[in-house]
């Protein structure tokens, strides 16, 4: 466990359990400056100690805290805004943890964190995007937290290697870019993990779908269709992949692949594959396509990709079509009909010598259901349309509609059923 992940949480939790759920609203402002210099001066001290190279981390941190609380007892804290008990927290965040940025991976309200520079930083809190009134006080003090989050997930980023995907000690997916690929400074860019899984009746609860289609979802995954499930970006596809999972049965044998492990299943023969960068000198990259290829040699019931986005795309839909039945995926599209269309051209860029009927019957026999999500303005996420694929006619790829939403006044309906029925669910129910 990283040394980041050892702050005081449990002291966090009872202060803020007694505010409001968002600490991003309540926190006091903290001058930054001031936090620096402290912290600063800690590490001054730190630097003297002959012993400070062997110490555990626990000992780090008690001698952190110990120094930190002897300099506050000396620091006038009658400055605007200062708070004793919130300064303190600052300036070990700034020192043990991910500074300005730590308390907002602790808020559970926040989903993601968008860092902008040096004075823009952006949460997305209970579905909506605003900007918050924190800053970094220097480059240095920036660069120092990108630093310390990259490091805790055994990666590097610098001038040679400007770019990089990781993934936080929590499970939070990380993306860094620097300058001069980032213009305007370093851009940083976090979405939370969730350990505390929804289940459906959590999303039936909240209005994403209703409780007839609810059933209808559970009906398709212990029938082993196969089922994809698109949207645009933040509209919960891996939430629902997540939630349609658990509808796996406990003696099935399932991998899952993912770029970076966002998935959380609660299976006793689960096996998770998670893709590998290519190192600095350009060597040792682990395609999403090489795991779903070596997958298959290993003896899955079913297959769960996390999101297919290129190549893996046709090696995916050969699995659902031979033998791996009930496999799940993800992937980003506006429509139903897009996400036909995109499954097209990433089979078609991953360089198949096939011609574009082949494909398309490829992909009609290979999936069953779409599940479309989408987002509204406030930023509710919510199941938009369940379309079932049908087969081909003529050259195209046949869909219907099994549940739609409609919108009035550009508000979202509730999600009804239509007047089909579904014939692969009655297929499957027929041969089992």
């Amino acid at each position: 466990m990283s040394l980041a992940e050892r702050l005081d949480r449990r002291s966090r939790a009872t202060e803020s359990s007694a505010t409001s759920p968002s600490i991003v609203a309540e926190r006091p402002r903290v001058d930054s400056s001031q936090v620096v210099r402290l912290a600063d001066a800690v590490r001054s001290r730190l630097a003297e100690l002959p012993d400070r190279a062997s110490m555990t981390d626990e000992r780090l941190r008690s001698t952190v805290e110990g120094e930190v609380a002897a300099l506050l007892a000396d620091e006038p804290l009658a400055s605007e805004g200062a708070v004793p008990t919130w300064l303190r927290s600052a300036v070990l965040d700034e020192l043990l943890g991910f500074g300005v940025l730590q308390d907002l991976l602790d808020d559970s309200s926040v989903s993601e964190i968008m860092v902008n520079g040096l004075r823009g930083i952006w949460v997305e809190s209970n579905g909506v995007l605003h900007r918050t009134t924190r800053s970094f006080s220097s480059l240095e003090q920036l660069l120092r937290v990108i630093d310390r989050m990259v490091h805790s997930a055994g990666r590097r980023v610098d001038q040679a290697s400007p770019m990089v995907d990781a993934r936080l000690p929590d499970g939070s997916r990380l993306n860094v870019i620097l300058p001069p690929l980032s213009v305007d400074g370093p851009s940083v860019t976090i979405r939370k993990f969730t350990s505390a899984g929804l289940t459906m009746d959590d999303l039936v609860r909240q209005g994403s779908l209703d409780s007839e289609a609810a059933d209808f979802l559970e009906s398709a995954v212990r029938n082993r269709m196969n089922v994809l499930v698109s949207g645009g970006t933040g509209t919960g596809k891996t939430t629902m992949l997540n939630v349609l999972s658990s509808f796996i049965g406990r003696d099935e044998r399932v991998v899952t692949v993912e770029d970076a492990v966002e998935l959380t299943l609660d299976l006793p023969n689960l096996v998770r594959l998670e893709a590998r960068p290519a190192n600095t000198e350009g060597s040792g990259e682990v395609t999403i396509r090489d795991l779903v290829r070596n997958s298959l040699r290993m003896r899955p019931n079913r297959i769960v990709v996390g999101e297919v986005r290129g190549w893996e795309t046709i090696d995916m839909l050969q699995a659902m079509n031979t033998g791996h039945e009930g496999s799940l995926s993800t992937v980003h599209a506006n429509t139903p009909r897009d996400a036909l269309r995109r499954l097209e051209t990433m089979t078609l860029l991953g360089g198949v010598d096939l011609p574009l009927r082949a494909i398309r019957e490829q992909i009609a026999s290979s999936i069953d259901l779409i599940v479309h999500l989408a987002r509204d303005a406030r930023g509710r996420r919510f199941v938009s349309e369940i379309a079932e694929v049908e087969g081909m006619e003529s050259d195209v790829v046949a869909m219907a509609d099994l549940f739609v939403r409609s919108r009035s006044n550009g508000e979202p309906s509730p999600l009804k059923r239509t007047a089909v029925s579904s014939r692969r669910m009655a297929q499957r129910k027929g041969d089992s």
